[in-house]
């Protein structure tokens, strides 16, 4: 079975608390993310369950992409590093009919007096994976990473929490 990850990264000068914080405001998405303009969800999000993505590609088409919360583990320090997880799995039509399948990972990473990593990589497998469009996905994850730094930074500038 064909595997695809398309990923972005980025290094932002925000906590990693700060960073964890603006990830789960699902319902400010639409004042900073220009990939996921809108994100349905339950309030606080939570393991199980269902999210719907609105994207938004480079070219201005959008798409609607329900998922399901499959982890968020919250931010855990071990040692000198400090770590935080968000992962959602696909599960339109293609995924219920074993054509693609698509589970999206989100990991922050600090080290003390570091800046914290965001990575981002979506495990696509299945027969018709080149249809899930993995590169217009990974320039999405990049505008994605960019504005989430952006955001981040700026509330840290400004002396605000998410």
């Amino acid at each position: 079975m064909r595997q695809v990850r398309p990923s972005a990264s980025i290094e932002i000068e925000a906590p990693l608390e700060v960073v964890w914080a603006v990830m789960l405001d699902t319902t400010a998405y639409a004042a900073w993310n220009p990939f996921v303009e809108r994100a349905e969800t339950a309030t606080p999000p939570a393991a199980g369950n269902p999210i719907v993505l609105h994207v938004r590609w480079a070219n201005g088409r959008t798409a609607r992409s329900p998922e399901r919360i499959s982890a968020l583990e919250g931010p855990a320090t071990d040692g000198e590093v400090t770590t935080a997880t968000l992962s959602y799995v696909y599960e339109g039509l293609p995924s219920r009919l074993g054509l693609v399948r698509g589970v999206r990972h989100q990991r922050l990473t600090q080290r003390v007096g570091g800046p914290t990593s965001y990575d981002t990589v979506e495990e696509f497998t299945g027969p018709l994976v080149k249809l899930a469009g993995p590169t217009r996905v990974a320039e999405g994850f990049a505008r994605h990473a960019a504005a989430l730094k952006k955001r981040a930074e700026s509330l840290v500038e400004g002396g605000r929490s998410a």
